[in-house]
């Protein structure tokens, strides 16, 4: 929208005031004449001229009204270019109507999101208004632009200021962030070669079941921890076989399995003497082959995924690499805390 509340036709031209002040005098002589005369020659010149510029003067007005209405609806429509053309044909041929234009093409160049935006034209506009037509009702509102412009323009630099110190300020810490995660990974790159020449054993395997969290252990310290996968149904402790349910207690390593359908497997001396009783009282099998193991073979490719969902009848699941690390560091025997 333009700016400012501005009546859609503009004042009546001055230049066409005088010739309609010219007419009627001329007519009021002529009628002084025809009163003592009354030849019909005159009354006809008298019914041409007044006819002639009447018309003349109201067509004028009309398209320079057409013109401005026009302009505007571009202006309206934010088809700046074609209002501002519209403007300067309006000033070329209807001097009397330039105030009017004059005005508007300063509120278009003065206007945001405009791409003939340039409050310099702007106040030159609005300074011709009122320097070159004193008179004119646009004067007023042109003086006001004229004062609130600069006002606009400081702003504007403060914006664009606080802008690029804000643009500095996200790249320092892209920058930042950039050397943090580098550093990270180099940190990372350390710890896997000072892991991978680690000979000693963890003596505790810790599960987590609502963190989704294997620990290693060794004499308390934590080794590695690793993101896991669980049963289908993972919430309470293994009642029965085929619950789809991890179990929950303390049990140890007590075989491994290097030819597992799931790249490498650690089993978990699941049912206990409890696990076994608890299914009797429900009349069911407790079942077993609880695992530590990876992933299917032939979906390694999954890796770090695997994790985002509970997809085994009931093991603990790692990636191919993670479980490969457990298995050089977990003798027979480790111990094994399963908690909710």
């Amino acid at each position: 929208m333009r700016i400012g509340n501005i009546p859609a036709n503009g004042p009546a031209p001055r230049a066409a005031g005088t010739v309609l002040k010219g007419l009627q005098k001329v007519t009021c002589q002529r009628k002084a004449r025809l009163n003592t005369s009354f030849h019909p020659f005159f009354i006809l010149i008298a019914i041409v001229l007044v006819l002639g510029w009447g018309c003349s003067f109201i067509d004028g007005r009309g398209q320079a009204n057409s013109m401005l209405k026009a302009a505007n609806d571009l202006f309206d429509q934010g088809k700046y270019r074609a209002a501002q053309r519209k403007y300067e044909q309006l000033i070329e041929r209807h001097p009397a109507a330039a105030a009017r234009a004059l005005f508007e093409m300063g509120l278009l160049y003065a206007q945001p999101g405009s791409e003939l935006k340039d409050y310099q034209k702007a106040l030159i506009c609005f300074q011709k208004v009122v320097t070159d037509f004193p008179d004119s009702e646009y004067r007023q509102n042109s003086q006001m632009m004229l004062f609130q412009i600069p006002n606009v323009i400081n702003k504007d630099k403060r914006i664009a200021a606080q802008q690029a110190t804000l643009e500095t300020l996200r790249q320092t810490i892209k920058d930042k962030a950039d050397e943090i995660v580098a550093l990270r990974e180099q940190i990372a790159v350390l710890d896997q070669k000072a892991f991978a020449r680690r000979t000693t054993p963890a003596d505790k395997i810790l599960i987590e079941k609502k963190d989704r969290r294997l620990t290693l252990l060794s004499k308390g310290q934590v080794i590695k921890t690793y993101p896991i996968a669980l049963g289908g149904n993972p919430t309470g402790p293994k009642e029965r076989e085929g619950d789809k349910k991890t179990p929950e207690g303390f049990y140890i390593i007590d075989s491994r399995n290097r030819d597992s359908d799931y790249h490498l497997a650690l089993h978990i001396s699941y049912p206990s003497a409890k696990d076994k009783k608890r299914a009797r009282e429900l009349g069911a099998s407790p079942g077993g082959n609880i695992m530590i193991h990876g992933i299917k073979n032939g979906l390694s490719w999954v890796g770090d995924f695997h994790s985002r969902v509970d997809w085994t009848n009931g093991c603990i699941a790692v990636t191919d690499q993670e479980i490969e690390e457990i298995d050089r560091l977990v003798p027979i025997g480790t111990v094994v805390e399963i908690r909710p």
